[in-house]
């Protein structure tokens, strides 16, 4: 088959590989109609995470059609048209019975060993996203083996289209469990710092849930632009403006309500920052970390869907404790939501497509990716099609 394939940083090309094969009873084969380049999966183009190898297949957002079920398979059949978590759950660990899908104790076989005695490995597998996350070949590719076929992939209704709802597989649900994370009330404010497909997807979900007032920071006009048009957004620019300034200014001088972080560990810090990222002293930038505890009230909650590893340049504990805030974060509980989400769309209450700029074939991946990553043609959301 088809499939993109990691070379190294900047270098990811569409190869010929081996096709996917049935490895566990609970395992389906997935003819893939649509795939998408997460913004997370630039961090992986441009060498930033650990545990990427060459030859890896990338991608875990994708949707698609079984075209072969292993015998153990209970949920699913042949010909089903279904929308595929970018999380691995079991369905039947600790943490699956308590709905926290990402903290799937089985299907990471490195997830619960010591990293350096000081921390632990990440929880779930997911497809596309590195051997820490247990090296499970992602979906940018013409065919994919979906391991635990029996929790997560949720079946479509014919009347939907592959972009109405391809976005279930992460964008969607990371933003909506990102406001819900900040225990927005109808009414309430929230700031988003990052505009890309996860920020813009936490908007719609907050403007559905009713929020009163959103700031979106962000340094892509054309990003901010989308957002103040699709989601009635207060655009700040953080190249022309200090965001957090701006947003304890309009909120009589005591911040919003909550406040997400959908930018992550890449965020253009100091020259200090940059220094100690690159010489790898430490893992992340805490910049946009910073300005969101300057910018959320006394009280308030940062909800953290953004990427981070590692240690943190200059995070502010003494700030965060001094106005009593909560901080959440953590990957997405993605089959928890994706029923209640799926309905929405039904019910024309959320748009997802809508941020899609550039539709591609497979055999064009590369391409998108160098599109996305530079933020020419005023990209927002890359689709890719196998087989076009």
């Amino acid at each position: 088959m088809r499939a993109l394939v990691y070379h190294s940083a900047h270098d990811v090309k569409v190869d010929t590989v081996p096709d996917p094969t049935l490895q566990e009873a609970d395992d389906v084969i997935l003819r893939i109609t649509a795939t998408a380049i997460c913004g997370s999966d630039l961090h992986l183009y441009r060498g930033k995470v650990p545990g990427l190898i060459a030859g890896d297949i990338l991608g875990h957002e994708f949707m698609g059609e079984v075209v072969e079920t292993g015998p153990g398979v209970t949920a699913l059949q042949r010909g089903d048209r279904v929308v595929v978590p970018f999380v691995i759950a079991c369905g039947q660990c600790h943490f699956c019975n308590l709905h926290l899908y990402s903290a799937c104790e089985t299907t990471n076989p490195d997830q619960g060993t010591l990293l350096n005695k000081k921390s632990l490995r990440p929880g779930a597998a997911m497809f596309g996203y590195t051997h820490n996350y247990g090296g499970v070949p992602g979906g940018q590719a013409e065919y994919v083996r979906v391991p635990k076929a029996n929790t997560g992939p949720i079946r479509i209704p014919p009347a939907l289209s592959d972009e109405q709802v391809l976005f279930l597989s992460d964008i969607l649900p990371t933003g909506y469990q990102a406001v819900l994370n900040t225990e927005l009330k109808p009414g309430g404010s929230l700031a988003i710092f990052g505009a890309g497909p996860v920020g813009l997807m936490a908007a719609a979900c907050a403007r559905m849930l009713g929020a009163d007032t959103i700031f979106m920071v962000d340094h892509h006009e054309y990003r901010l632009q989308f957002a103040r048009e699709a989601y009635g957004v207060v655009p700040v620019n953080f190249d022309k403006l200090d965001a957090a300034e701006v947003i304890i200014a309009h909120t009589a001088n005591r911040g919003v309500d909550g406040v997400i972080d959908a930018i992550g560990f890449e965020a253009k810090g100091s020259a200090l920052e940059t220094a100690l990222t690159n010489l790898k002293l430490e893992g992340s930038s805490g910049a946009a970390l910073r300005q969101c505890i300057a910018a959320v009230r006394r009280g308030g909650v940062v909800s953290v869907p953004g990427v981070y590893a590692g240690f943190i340049h200059g995070f502010m504990f003494g700030d965060a404790f001094e106005k009593g805030i909560t901080i959440r974060g953590g990957q997405t509980h993605v089959q928890r939501y994706m029923p209640e989400l799926l309905e929405h769309i039904r019910e024309g209450r959320l748009h997802p497509d809508s941020i899609i700029t550039h539709r591609l074939p497979l055999e064009q991946a590369a391409e998108g990716y160098r599109i996305f990553d530079k933020k020419q043609e005023d990209c927002r959301k890359v689709i890719l099609r196998p087989g076009t």
